[in-house]
């Protein structure tokens, strides 16, 4: 190949490359007035995210408090033994976890990830009313095994399952940095401090997958604040509330 031809092609190949940089580049997170990072936050979820500008966040987190189990299974032990501290929380309708989710549709990057956490039930019923009205597709699904006996009728429900969705555009290479994740990953949590403490080693691994050093993760129903500490374990900033703070 002649010299010129092939500066041309390198000068071609490095523009490229400079171009996809810069296109799923994050820009520093501008964080709204009165919301201070690394906090726990005691407030609506939905008035949290009202408050967050567009575009803003690489990945979100959000567990759902919903009374889908509850009402359809009907098991008649609501309220007592190891339900009291669950039925104690705040529930949310089938149309607030809609709301949330466009919200979170709404402040999330282009090709940002949300980790939307179900149990059994939901998974199998589907998830996709919830989407509506959004960008985000589910692009996989991680399986957490919690290591206990578990409650159930029939079969005992040991695990529970985060939905991995991304907004569009879809993409996988140059912003999904770790390809060694296990889809099962068996990880004990207590729950002493939350009835629905979430795994902080998952989801450590999660959002480093989808974020870079001193990005910001939100969590507009953060329950025990599993993700603030997720988030700090690995050099990400935290922003998220709960009604209980």
């Amino acid at each position: 190949m002649p010299r010129e031809a092939k500066q041309l092609v390198e000068s071609i190949d490095t523009t490229m490359k400079t171009l996809a940089a810069t296109l799923f580049q994050i820009p520093p997170t501008v964080l709204p007035a009165g919301f201070k990072p690394n906090t726990r936050l005691q407030m609506d979820g939905l008035d949290f995210l009202a408050g967050q500008p567009e575009t803003t966040y690489p990945a979100a987190f959000f567990d759902p408090q919903y009374r889908g189990v509850l009402e359809k299974l009907s098991y008649g032990n609501e309220g007592k033994d190891r339900g009291k501290r669950r039925c104690a929380l705040k529930q949310m309708s089938e149309q607030v976890i809609g709301r949330f989710i466009r919200e979170i549709d709404r402040v999330l990057t282009p090709s940002g990830h949300l980790f939307l956490w179900v149990d059994k039930f939901h998974l199998c019923r589907g998830v996709h009313p919830w989407l509506d009205g959004t960008g985000l597709d589910i692009v996989d699904l991680v399986t957490w095994d919690k290591a206990t006996f578990g409650m159930g009728y029939r079969t005992r429900r040991r695990a529970e399952y985060c939905i991995i969705l991304q907004k569009q555009p879809r993409r996988a290479k140059g912003v999904w940095k770790v390809h060694n994740i296990p889809d099962v990953i068996q990880e004990r949590v207590f729950r002493k401090d939350h009835p629905h403490a979430k795994p902080v080693g998952l989801q450590g691994t999660l959002l480093a997958a989808v974020t870079d050093p001193g990005d910001t993760v939100i969590d507009p129903a953060a329950g025990s604040f599993s993700v603030l500490t997720a988030a700090q374990a690995h050099g990400r900033n935290f922003m998220g509330c709960d009604l209980e703070g």
